[in-house]
Parts: C-alpha cells; structure tokens; sequence
C-alpha cells in the first residue's frame, strides 16, 4: 500500500497506469455466467481425488500425532485438500537427477501427460523435453502443456508448431493479449507452479523450471540447486486436481474422467497433503500455513529460500520460536537472478539476529530451493518463496510431507548447505555502507511487488 501511494503521489500518470495493470491481488475463478457451472466442476474435481484417494475412508489419527493432525485440519480447512496416506516419496534435489526421473515417467506413460511450468525455455533442455513429449504424443499419449505467458515469453510460435502438429494440446495461463477494459487480469498474477502428471498415478511438484540454466549451464547463475519432489500413491490425484482446475482456467476443458483420476495405488508409508495456493483464495493460504508451523516447532525449524520478504505476522512467529528456545535456522542464496530480491531480504537481518534466527548466505551457487523443516518430522516443499508475492500474488503449490525421515533428509541437506555457507553476523550489518542502507531499504519498499 505505502508503495503505491508513493508511486502514485510522485508520479501520478505513470503510479496510476501502473496500478490499473498491476494493482489487482485476487482473481476470480468464479466469474459471469459460467458461475454455477465452475464451481460444479471444481467440486467435481474434488469429489474425484477424494474418492479414488479414499482419504475418508482411513483415519487420520492413526497416522499423525497431534499437533501435525492439527496442521493438517488446518491445511484442509483453507485450501480444501485433505492429507492422503500411502504415498512412496522421492526427493530430488540435484538437476539431472530430476530431469531424469522426470524423463522416465514421460517415457513410461500409456495414458496422459499433464505438464504445467512457469518457466520453459527454448534452449536445448527445453526442446529436449519437447521432443520427448511430441514423441509420447505420436504414440498415442495424450499431451497437455500449460504454460505461464509471463515466465514463458521467449518461446515463439517455432518453438511450438511440432508440439502443435502432433497433437499436443499446448495453452497460456493469463495470456497478457487477453486485456480489455471487460476482461483484464493483472499482469502481476502470475502461476509459479512447476507441475508433472502422468496417468493420474505419478506426479512431481518442486521449485525446478524446464531449462539449461537449472543444470548450471549458464556461468553467472552456476551451479544451480533446487529441490524437486516425486510423489507416487492417493496423493498425486490432488496434484491431479490442480492442474486440471488450472486447464480449465485457461481452455474452458474438463478434465474429469476416470482416466484422469485412476484408482491409486498404495506404495509407501508418506502421508502427503498437496497445499495450492493463489490470488484465487479469499485467505492468505501460505502465511497462515506458515505461521502454524512455525509456531508449532519445538525444536528447530529450518527455512531455505532464495527469496525472502515475509510478511509481519511470518516475522513474529519467527521471533517468538526463538524466545521459546527453538533453533531457527535462514538459508538464502548470496547470488540471486534477482538483486533487487536480495537487497530486500537482506533489510530484514538486523531484526531477524537480534531476536536469534540463524542467517546463513550460500555463495557457492545459486540456491533456488523452497523448503522449511519442521523438528526433523514434517517439512514443506513446493514452488513457492518465504516473500508477500508467493503469498498473495502467484499461484503457487506445495507439498506438506508428515514423514520423519523425509524432513530429517532434508534437514541435513540444509545443515550442509549451512556449513559451506558464511554466516552473517551483527558486525556485517554495522559494517555496510550508507549507500547500501538505503538500497536495501528501497528495495524493502517495493518487496510485495518483487
């Protein structure tokens, strides 16, 4: 708000302009005459993965202990996915290991491939994944790639034409060309979700886009780390379910047949809950899942992101964990593809070391991973940054994982990342420039918008 106002006061034409395209944060799936019929479908799309999931039909109790049944509820209650028992989880987190499983599950599919990414690049990786999917098409697959217009406006209509002459359904999600006085979206209202269904039974979900920069292939922005997810059993027809209401957001299609919601099969002990969150939501989904758990942290809780701009409530749960003698651990990246990001998580540090959060920079790479850990028994993972824009402004999806061992893994990944990082202590602030105050105090201005 205090942004736009200055905007607005300083340069009243352009402040103006700029709010009319930018100024909105929610989005109404619901709209006009196609009111009733969204929302029957939407419905339908839930009754589907609950009923294939059969998450009613197995008592929660007897797979969480208390207070993770209460996040759970929680979860449920805001975004309306319930946590699925008996799922086999596999944590990626190196680029090539995750185009890899990614690659085979493509070439293993018989029925559909649902792709939905906020960035895919036309670069070799890029058009090796196109391929791939053009090959599955012509042997008879069903294809279906969602893309952001935003994140994917380098691709060109080059790039596209074999996907299209081979049958594969290809749509932009907010296509900035739809933009009339009737029917505009704000540019800003982007879908940040990195998203892979095949048959309805394997599904990946993380923080990992579709290009050659993600394998450290561009010196300025290498090596590269991020964490991706595989996600086999009840709840990858949840993920299911997101990207079809996404479908439908932009082609109008349904997505709702049996084929797409197949009957899953059980294969681990993972008890999985899939978190979307986005402008479409009345609530602030994500802070509030957030604040939970890190409210509800006993021992530790550990948060890597490369973006870092939380909100004040964030901040306070953060404060308060620390005076009630948790050990709460930050690790961000010190090389970032967007500066102005980092000079506004780093206005955030003085308060954050006086209360005794634990601020490591990673500088020997780009982390790019979004994970919190929660007492080394549940963990969060998914597409979406600790800042105000995962929070209200993208569409957004993770994954909340009630497995000891899964969220122990992942908090010794951070602890290593943590030993090779440097630690930012009081003195560092105390030493900064004035110049250097007051960029990262700008920036610190605009972080809702960044």
């Amino acid at each position: 708000m205090v942004a736009w106002l200055f905007a607005i006061a300083t340069l009243p034409i352009f402040g103006i302009l700029a709010y009319w395209l930018l100024g909105s944060e929610r989005l109404r799936r619901k709209v006009g005459r196609r009111r009733r019929r969204v929302a029957d479908l939407l419905a339908r799309y839930k009754h589907h993965a609950e009923q294939r999931s059969h998450t009613h039909d197995e008592r929660l109790e007897l797979h969480l202990p208390p207070d993770q049944l209460g996040i759970a509820r929680l979860a449920e209650r805001l975004a309306h996915m319930p946590a699925a028992p008996g799922n086999e989880v596999l944590i990626l987190e190196e680029a090539n290991a995750t185009y890899a499983a990614l690659e085979e599950s493509l070439r293993a599919a018989r029925q559909h491939i649902h792709l939905e990414y906020y960035i895919w690049q036309p670069d070799e990786t890029g058009r090796h994944f196109r391929d791939l999917v053009i090959e599955r098409a012509r042997a008879g697959v069903a294809c279906r790639l969602l893309l952001d217009a935003v994140g994917c406006r380098r691709i060109r209509r080059a790039f596209l034409r074999p996907l299209l002459d081979a049958g594969v359904h290809v749509a932009f999600f907010l296509p900035l060309w739809v933009f009339t006085l009737r029917k505009r979206y704000s540019l800003h209202l982007r879908n940040h979700r990195k998203i892979a269904v095949i048959d309805g039974q394997t599904a990946f979900l993380g923080s990992q886009n579709i290009g050659d920069e993600y394998r450290g292939r561009l010196r300025r922005l290498s090596p590269w780390y991020d964490t991706h997810v595989r996600v086999q059993g009840p709840a990858a027809l949840f993920i299911q379910q997101t990207f079809a209401e996404d479908w439908y957001q932009a082609t109008r299609e349904r997505l709702d047949s049996a084929a797409c919601f197949p009957e899953p099969q059980r294969l681990g002990n993972s008890v999985v809950q899939v978190l979307p969150t986005g402008p479409d939501q009345a609530e602030s989904t994500l802070a509030q899942i957030v604040f939970a758990a890190v409210s509800s942290a006993q021992t530790s809780i550990r948060i890597a992101t490369p973006y870092f701009a939380p909100d004040v409530a964030v901040r306070m749960a953060l404060a308060h964990a620390c005076y009630r003698g948790v050990r709460v651990s930050l690790l961000l990246p010190t090389r970032s593809d967007s500066r102005l990001s980092l000079w506004a998580a780093r206005s955030f540090y003085r308060e954050l070391l006086a209360v005794g959060v634990e601020v490591h920079e990673y500088d020997a790479g780009v982390l790019h991973s979004k994970i919190v850990t929660v007492d080394d028994r549940w963990c969060m993972v998914g597409s979406a940054n600790m800042d105000v824009r995962s929070f209200r402004l993208n569409f957004e999806v993770t994954a909340l994982i009630y497995d000891p061992a899964v969220a122990a893994g992942l908090g010794r990944s951070i602890d290593e990342f943590c030993r090779y990082a440097r630690r930012v202590q009081g003195r560092d602030l105390r030493q900064r420039g004035v110049l250097r105050q007051i960029g990262e105090g700008a920036a610190r201005l605009f972080a809702p918008l960044l």
